[in-house]
């Protein structure tokens, strides 16, 4: 009984104070004035120090709000940068590719061939100088055996492999590659082969024909697709081929094919 009575006299007591300082705080017609004041000096300090910690708080979070606010539009940013950086190095990479094409257009003998300008999109990762991949193929009226070349009609290869937008390209340097070519100052025939990418060897040449270091190489038009008259590049030195019944030399290309970024197939004559 005794612990009933106690808690019942706690219960009234906590009712009462609670019922006593709802009067000072509400303060009923001013009559706890006085009270009311004592009570609210002795609140101040907790007052305060509860509204400037409540203060802190707000701004902390605040902080940490805004902090994640710049975050997120800092990375809308970087990410905008990036592709703008993106679509800027592709103008730039189209316009270079784009003076090329021109460059190369008024170097040409367009007068005399019926060319697809094509860019070049991919090459042999193991011998740069075997074959390359350009960006047109058979909706362009692109074929196989076509002769390709680059400003003022120096071959450099023709079409191996056509695909509906795209065609691979057989380099002169490569081992598969072999062109049939003359001597342009004494007229002397020969096959032209490629050294795995190293190089250029003219073979099968006449032991009676003349062979010159410093000689320029042409297509000789013979057989295919291959126009006369294609500019190859110069003999360098000639020497007898390992049988001794024909003569070979070796034929500097008139430029780097692993350099190559724009050229153009013949598709034929203009009439």
């Amino acid at each position: 009984m005794s612990k009933k009575l106690l808690t019942s006299k706690l219960i009234k007591f906590i009712l009462a104070i609670a019922i006593c300082v709802s009067l000072i705080f509400f303060n009923p017609k001013n009559i706890f004035n006085p009270i009311h004041e004592i009570f609210l000096t002795i609140a101040y300090p907790f007052q305060k120090i509860f509204y400037v910690a409540g203060q802190k708080t707000h701004n902390f979070f605040s902080l940490i709000f805004s902090i994640n606010d710049c975050k997120k539009e800092n990375e809308i940013l970087i990410r905008e940068n990036n592709q703008l950086a993106g679509q800027v190095a592709q103008l730039k990479d189209q316009k270079i590719e784009n003076e090329e094409l021109r460059r190369q257009l008024e170097l040409l003998p367009r007068g005399q061939y019926e060319l697809e300008a094509s860019l070049v999109i991919g090459q042999d990762p193991r011998r740069s100088g075997s074959w390359i991949i350009i960006d047109k193929g058979e909706n362009k009226g692109i074929k196989e055996g076509m002769a390709v070349v680059v400003f003022d009609g120096i071959l450099v290869g023709k079409v191996k492999e056509v695909y509906n937008n795209s065609s691979k390209v057989v380099l002169l340097s490569d081992a598969s590659s072999s062109v049939n070519v003359s001597d342009v100052e004494t007229s002397a025939k020969g096959i032209l082969s490629g050294e795995y990418g190293l190089g250029l060897m003219l073979e099968m040449v006449e032991q009676t024909d003349v062979l010159k270091a410093g000689d320029d190489i042409v297509t000789s038009g013979l057989g295919g697709l291959m126009p006369k008259g294609l500019l190859i590049g110069k003999i360098e030195n000639v020497s007898a081929s390992p049988d001794k019944l024909f003569q070979q030399a070796v034929v500097k290309p008139k430029i780097k094919y692993s350099n190559l970024n724009a050229v153009f197939v013949i598709k034929g004559m203009k009439p």
